[in-house]
């Protein structure tokens, strides 16, 4: 985190209203200084209620909230503050900061860029060109995860396309089956339907059988009786 930014002297031409901000912001970084950020941050907001075009306001309200850990309010109040300065260290000192909070927010895109602005108005910070390349080597880990993780699902897609096609293949199977199953069956009914004169195939050749050895039966009897007749014509006659 950079240092604040604190006026050393006044122009002679500016008004009284801006003395009393100037002692505002002087008063918030006292307090900052003493690590009573809370107090540091509601002096910086009065100073802004009397002129919310401060950059030294708008900028060290944002160190201040962001040693509170509020860092998408510092982010917002470095943004406040970026186009109210044109000099180059000013804003080197913002755009750093801005960058760190954008870091926090794992939004490491964007705080690459913020790095690398701050350098080009400040090529000599090393801290900022420390922080560039450590937000580099971040960004390109969360390209990788998210390219793992996107890998990761399309497998995951994949396999699911194969297991449906696979149950698809078991179901299709099963009807098939099952299809097959029918066509034997009605085959086998079709087979047992009895046949011109209201008789099944089985039924007319069990009665057929019947007949036959209802046949047999008195074919065989008559057989007995005249075996018994010629045996009854050949007695002698004493």
């Amino acid at each position: 985190m950079r240092t604040l930014f604190i006026l050393l002297g006044m122009l002679a031409f500016v008004t009284s209203f801006a003395q009393k901000e100037s002692a505002n912001v002087n008063a918030g970084n006292k307090l900052y200084n003493k690590q009573k950020y809370t107090e540091a941050e509601s002096a910086y907001r009065d100073a802004l209620k009397k002129n919310k075009k401060s950059f030294e306001a708008n900028y060290n309200l944002g160190n201040a909230l962001y040693k509170q850990n509020k860092y998408a309010e510092a982010l917002n109040a470095y943004k406040q503050a970026l186009p109210l300065t044109q000099d180059k260290k000013r804003l080197a000192s913002a755009m750093h900061n801005l960058g760190n909070s954008l870091m926090t927010q794992r939004q490491y895109d964007k705080a690459l860029e913020a790095y690398k602005q701050s350098l080009l108005l400040n090529p000599n910070d090393n801290e900022t060109r420390f922080n560039y390349a450590f937000a580099k080597a971040m960004m390109k880990n969360q390209q990788n995860k998210n390219k793992d993780k996107k890998n990761k699902d399309q497998q995951k897609q994949q396999d699911k396309k194969d297991q449906n096609k696979k149950d698809q293949k078991n179901n299709n199977q099963q009807n098939n089956n099952q299809n097959q199953n029918n066509k034997d069956q009605q085959n086998k009914n079709q087979q047992q339907q009895p046949q011109g004169g209201g008789m099944s195939k089985q039924n007319a050749e069990q009665i057929l059988d019947a007949i036959q050895q209802n046949e047999k039966n008195v074919q065989q009897k008559m057989n007995e009786k005249k075996i018994k007749a010629r045996s009854q014509n050949a007695e002698k006659d004493w």
